[in-house]
């Protein structure tokens, strides 16, 4: 009986250390595979390609090339359907030489002064964080841009959905994705072209809409048409737009203060707000961002105390986009350390 004891025990003390120690192995790798997938995405975020300054290159081209001018786009601009309309303008499916490209056309004249603007902006943002410019013509109101299949962050769970992304349906890609979201916050509140606010953000759907996933599960910005400048310590503030917004998805002072007076709405009486308005709508993006993957509560919880503090009443305590930020990525790296020790 003891030698038989004896023998079981020299046999199985073996095989329990050996799984053991493959289980450490096996989470150490994934450890280090999701740090690596994170700090990939960091030197990720650069200047288009390495090119010059009004240029451009695209996924399938092999060098840069200058942006595309009127003689060009209008002899090599081919469109192949309509993929978007809205008030400012018709976007479409276009082939130029082979390569697939997103036409933007100005939908109505009574918009022009909108669709300058925001060519102007793409002029002046061009970086990894916004969608790439392809070239622009005056004389017939057009915009090129790179294409991005997937379409705005509204598609993100039917993308998700298909069986050759549903790999990537984790955690840690849609916090990804919400740290590009408030990365482009950050840039937007400290671009070169000033400090500028997110005015065609007037509900949920809305701002989904002027984001693009990318084909390499990144988030870019692809409609500046509504970025006004701010700059509060020189008494510059903004109003998006001139009629009464309404709805929790706005900030509190964006909403008509006089409402309880049942005082009509006047917008020469509607006092003006800078960029803490974006920061008000962060938790309710990343929500929608994050969707109800595994895991996605640990995060919430990790992300609790900024989301609490970016929906404070009082605009001058919210906290700024760098701020979340530099949370999201330290919640990153908590949540990976919190798995690694459960597995």
């Amino acid at each position: 009986m003891g030698r038989h004891s004896s023998s079981f025990n020299s046999f199985v003390f073996p095989v329990v250390m050996g799984c053991l120690a493959a289980l450490m192995l096996s989470s150490a790798l994934i450890y280090l595979y999701l740090e690596g997938v994170y700090q990939s995405d960091e030197k990720l975020v650069s200047t288009h390609a390495g090119c010059l300054s009004q240029h451009f290159k695209l996924p399938s081209m092999e060098n840069c090339s200058k942006w595309l001018q009127c003689s060009q786009i209008k002899s090599e601009v081919h469109k192949v359907k309509l993929i978007g309309q809205g008030a400012v303008k018709k976007v479409y499916l276009a082939d130029w030489k082979g390569h697939k490209v997103a036409l933007s056309e100005l939908a109505s004249l009574e918009y022009r002064e909108d669709f300058l603007h925001g060519l102007s902006m793409l002029q002046a943002l061009q970086d990894s964080l916004v969608v790439q410019l392809v070239g622009f013509c005056l004389e017939n109101n057009s915009i090129i841009t790179q294409h991005h299949p997937h379409g705005s962050l509204l598609n993100l769970e039917n993308v998700l959905a298909q069986p050759k992304y549903q790999h990537l349906n984790t955690w840690h890609i849609r916090l990804r994705l919400a740290t590009d979201y408030v990365s482009i916050l950050h840039y937007l509140h400290n671009s070169p072209a000033g400090r500028r606010v997110m005015c065609d953000s007037n509900s949920l759907e809305k701002t989904l809409s002027q984001f693009l996933l990318t084909n390499d599960f990144h988030v870019v910005i692809n409609d500046l048409d509504a970025l006004p400048e701010v700059n509060p310590s020189g008494g510059m503030l903004v109003k998006c737009g001139s009629r009464e917004l309404t709805g929790h998805f706005v900030a509190p002072e964006q909403l008509w203060p006089f409402i309880d007076d049942e005082q009509p709405f006047s917008d020469d009486l509607m006092p003006p707000y800078d960029e803490k308005t974006d920061i008000w709508k962060i938790p309710d993006v990343t929500q929608f961002i994050m969707g109800r993957t595994p895991g996605g509560d640990l995060v919430h919880f990790h992300l609790f105390q900024i989301h609490k503090e970016c929906k404070n009443v009082l605009p001058r305590l919210r906290p700024s986009a760098f701020d979340v930020l530099k949370t999201y990525k330290s919640v990153y790296g908590a949540v990976v350390r919190e798995n690694r020790d459960m597995l």
